[in-house]
């Protein structure tokens, strides 16, 4: 069952990338260049579901949410190695795999990058285990820990805050 609703969540949400035009070669550069935030807006848009579906569900106890612990140095070295991918290659790991799906065969490149990072990450990781996976660990904490609020509060404001965005965005035509 857990595979039928894999396969069913993925198909909708390669649907929904498709309709979003954030499979396009050209979207993508756009929002790396800051010249076409349609890439952000699909982002913010799964976030927003995200945290509003797994919170809920939480608190339903349908699902049990588990924090992982926030380390700095793997947060920032892994941006960074995920924004150059993406900067290079022109697609995020999603939207190249989406993008190779609607015959865009350029994308392969990207997907062969993604399987070859994959490789050498499990290659390094003994070694990053005792070194950039525990530079700046700060543990099991959420921004409503350190900011002392209910996780309501804290997604209420990341919603007005988006939505304000995205007024903003619709407002000056990017």
């Amino acid at each position: 069952m857990e595979l039928l609703l894999g396969t069913i969540t993925g198909v909708i949400f390669g649907f929904l990338l498709q309709k979003g035009q954030v499979l396009r070669f050209e979207k993508q550069v756009g929002f790396l260049l800051l010249r076409d935030m349609t890439i952000i807006k699909f982002m913010f848009s799964a976030i927003l579901v995200g945290v509003v579906g797994i919170h809920f569900l939480n608190d339903l106890g349908t699902i049990d949410l588990e924090i992982k612990d926030a380390v700095i140095g793997a947060q920032v070295i892994g941006g960074l190695i995920f924004g150059i991918g993406w900067a290079i290659a022109g697609y995020c790991p999603g939207t190249s795999v989406g993008a190779f799906g609607e015959g865009r065969l350029h994308a392969l490149w990207a997907i062969l990058g993604m399987i070859a990072g994959a490789a050498l990450y499990a290659e390094a990781y003994p070694t990053m285990k005792k070194t950039v996976l525990t530079w700046g660990d700060l543990g099991k904490i959420t921004i409503p820990d350190v900011v002392h609020l209910n996780q309501w509060i804290v997604i209420l404001v990341l919603v007005v805050v988006i939505l304000a965005m995205f007024n903003w965005f619709r407002a000056n035509n990017i």
